[in-house]
């Protein structure tokens, strides 16, 4: 690895620190400098050969004006908690319990343009001649009200504080430093004063090669509670949520012809998260807010290409309605693409996006402490631990897909008393820059046919689902995805509407299906069509392959629960059936699913229940049925009780797959016969690479058409034949 060009890095530089910035950009073979939130480049650093990365982020970048127009501040919809009536008048706090330092009560605009009163208890909207709100008072009193029901509030808020600043003001301590606030680039007036920001700004950065957007306008939706115990109110990464404003609100009745209503963003207090199947109109309002976040956006990116420089995009933060897997993307024109990574389907998705640069920040971020608040970089962390077991999520993905460059962020200085750290990020910027080259002589081997993952979203929530793995462990497919990372399938991504107009592509081999009722990862009200399940069935009985995880199909609708039970051989019981007979089975010893697999650690579904004798139970899980098969016609249909990533699940979801699909012989071809480490074959360089994913010393033997390959690895390492 020592003969590799040192390049494809980005390295966190800091003003103060010179010394270090310019040694570890030398040992970490960087090209590149950038500054992160927190930190400046010096003229040393700036004038020292390297290209520049700087960070900008246009909605927190005009902090003085932003104080002069509070009205112009970004803005979103809250559900005030409830208030039992205990008489006829009800009065109610709607900014009771919020983070106030975050969030004020919008007084600019008429409440009752936008706000709705809700007796929550028989689900009523109550008139608007009901209510009123005081704006010196910030007391909303209902009349009428029913005694000992609940009421709640659908306010509009004004947020004061933006929450990636207020999120590292907070973990790093940043004392008395200025809170940064957001402003809403909707108003005709910010556009302006953001365009005259940035022209000022590219001016006046002559040594900047790239300009690093923190995304674009709206982060995604992270609304703080006053109680230090219970801080995080909604945190769903690919909600829409802080979108809501007077001027969009009234731009887009006025494009469609019917308005978005405050209960379309609050949802009976469950907003619109991500992991629920989204409805029509809420889809409409998505593509209305990413138009227009393309074409301002695109003004901007413009901007910084009249000045010579690249325009990067940071995919996380600020990134709604930017989209990087929806149709119109490309029209934005950025260079680059950025996704700080903890894992592999992180690392697939960013390789997945259409752009020229595909970049990693790698984690841990060179902060104290990590999201959780864990020590990293403070006393107690073991930054080189963490770094080795991300590496290995990350390594994964990018045996199957490249991407062009991975870098750091955060506070240099902070890795000072940590050399083995520095030492381990030196191996893997070499441990990437090798596997680039592998993949600059074509694609790896793949697994002939694809896999195809059913959810209401589709395409657009490739290799995601609401966030970072850590976010939502308990999701069936972000930890199925996260195994599809780094096997050797070619994976996509339909919704139900595409089914219903395209039909399952010729190629598809199998089609999974995973999670709980009513999520948009299962389907929820989109298994009520009977249309749907009519493809699917024909599909499977033509020879394809089906693989349900959890409450796959799932609807309380017609006599089944899964409505691919017939398929499934299984259904579930949600208690309405426990006088109705069930099949006693026997667990099967032996079959190719579950062949490396002596210890099933699945999580068990409770309720399932196996529906005939034509079903083969390959494993349960607390008495209840966690692995099984059956065969439908010419094609074969797969369940399991539910899913969480680990190499050993890894191996039983691909021999799964290929089970599914009938092509038991392909794992006998450059697949490690040891779960433990990975393998991918490219042709066109002639490279077998195996991979170590743990932390102890592991053997692998890998057939190929020229025979065996055995391999001893060292933790975590990787071996080259």
């Amino acid at each position: 690895m020592a003969d590799l060009i040192r390049d494809s890095f980005t390295l966190p530089g800091e003003s103060g620190y010179e010394e270090l910035t310019l040694r570890l950009a030398k040992k970490w073979g960087a090209d590149v400098i950038r500054d992160s939130d927190g930190t400046q480049l010096s003229d040393e650093i700036i004038n020292s050969g390297y290209g520049i990365y700087s960070t900008i982020c246009l909605i927190r970048s005009v902090n003085a004006w932003a104080k002069k127009n509070m009205d112009k501040l970004q803005q979103n919809f809250l559900m005030s908690n409830p208030v039992t009536a205990e008489s006829d008048v009800v009065e109610i706090d709607p900014i009771k319990g919020y983070f106030t330092q975050q969030f004020m009560v919008n007084t600019f605009d008429d409440a009752k343009e936008f706000w709705q009163v809700f007796d929550r208890t028989s689900g009523e909207e109550v008139a608007l001649s009901d209510w009123d709100f005081n704006k010196e008072t910030g007391i909303v009193t209902v009349r009428n009200a029913k005694k000992y029901h609940n009421y709640t509030v659908n306010f509009l808020a004004i947020r004061l504080w933006e929450e990636i600043s207020m999120y590292n003001h907070i973990t790093n301590d940043w004392g008395d430093k200025e809170h940064l606030m957001a402003v809403e680039p909707m108003c005709p007036e910010t556009q302006e004063e953001i365009l005259r920001w940035l022209e000022e700004w590219c001016e006046t950065h002559p040594a900047t090669t790239v300009v690093r957007f923190t995304s674009m306008f709206y982060n995604f939706a992270w609304f703080w509670s006053d109680d230090s115990k219970k801080r995080d109110v909604l945190s769903d990464w690919g909600s829409y949520d802080f979108t809501a404003n007077p001027i969009a609100l009234r731009a887009f009745e006025a494009e469609k012809g019917y308005k978005m209503t405050s209960e379309d963003f609050i949802n009976a207090g469950k907003y619109n998260q991500t992991q629920n199947a989204p409805t029509k109109k809420y889809r409409e309002w998505m593509d209305f807010i990413n138009r227009f976040v393309i074409d301002f956006g695109k003004k901007c990116i413009d901007m910084v290409h009249k000045y010579g420089k690249k325009a990067y995009v940071f995919y996380d933060d600020s990134w709604i309605g930017v989209e990087p897997n929806g149709e119109r993307f490309t029209e934005f024109g950025f260079d680059g693409l950025i996704k700080c990574v903890f894992s592999g389907f992180e690392a697939r998705l960013c390789a997945n996006a259409e752009v020229e640069t595909h970049e990693l920040r790698l984690h841990p971020y060179l902060f104290p402490t990590g999201l959780s608040g864990e020590p990293t970089f403070a006393p107690g962390g073991n930054p080189k631990l963490d770094a080795q077991k991300f590496w290995q999520n990350v390594r994964r993905a990018l045996l199957r897909k490249p991407v062009d460059r991975i870098g750091m962020g955060g506070y240099l200085h902070l890795v000072e008393p940590f050399p083995d750290f520095c030492d381990y990020i030196e191996k893997v910027t070499d441990e990437f820059r090798l596997l680039k080259t592998f993949h600059e002589a074509g694609a790896p081997y793949e697994i002939p046919g694809k896999v195809m993952i059913l959810t209401a979203w589709g395409s657009l929530r490739a290799w995601t689902c609401s966030g970072h793995l850590h976010e939502h462990p308990e999701v069936d497919l972000i930890n199925i995805i996260e195994s599809l990372s780094g096997l050797p399938f070619d994976v996509e991504f339909k919704s139900f509407d595409d089914i219903k107009k395209e039909g399952i592509g010729k190629d598809v081999k199998v089609i999974i299906n995973a999670g709980v009722l009513n999520s948009a990862w299962s389907g929820g009200d989109n298994w009520k069509d009977a249309e749907v399940t009519a493809i699917l069935t024909e599909w499977v009985a033509g020879g394809g392959g089906f693989i349900g995880v959890n409450e796959p199909s799932a609807t309380d609708f017609s006599t089944q629960f899964f409505q691919m039970s017939h398929v499934l051989g299984v259904d579930k019981d949600l208690g309405t059936k426990k006088c109705l007979g069930k099949y006693n089975y026997d667990v099967k010893a032996k079959h190719f699913i579950t062949a490396q697999n002596d210890i099933i650690e699945l999580p068990a579904c409770d309720g399932v229940f196996v529906l005939d004798g034509s079903v083969d139970v390959l494993a349960e899980v607390d008495g209840k049925p966690a692995v099984t098969a059956h065969d439908y016609k010419n094609g074969r249909g797969i369940y399991m009780s539910g899913y969480r990533f680990s190499l050993m699940n890894t191996r039983l979801l691909m021999r799964a797959i290929l089970y599914a699909a009938k092509a038991e012989a392909d794992m006998e071809k450059f697949i490690c016969d040891n779960p433990l480490t990975e393998c991918a074959y490219y042709p066109g360089s002639k490279k077998l690479v195996i991979i170590n994913n743990t932390g102890d010393v592991q053997k692998a033997n890998v057939t190929t058409p020229d025979g065996v390959v055995t391999a001893t690895i060292d933790p975590y390492d990787i071996y080259i034949n």
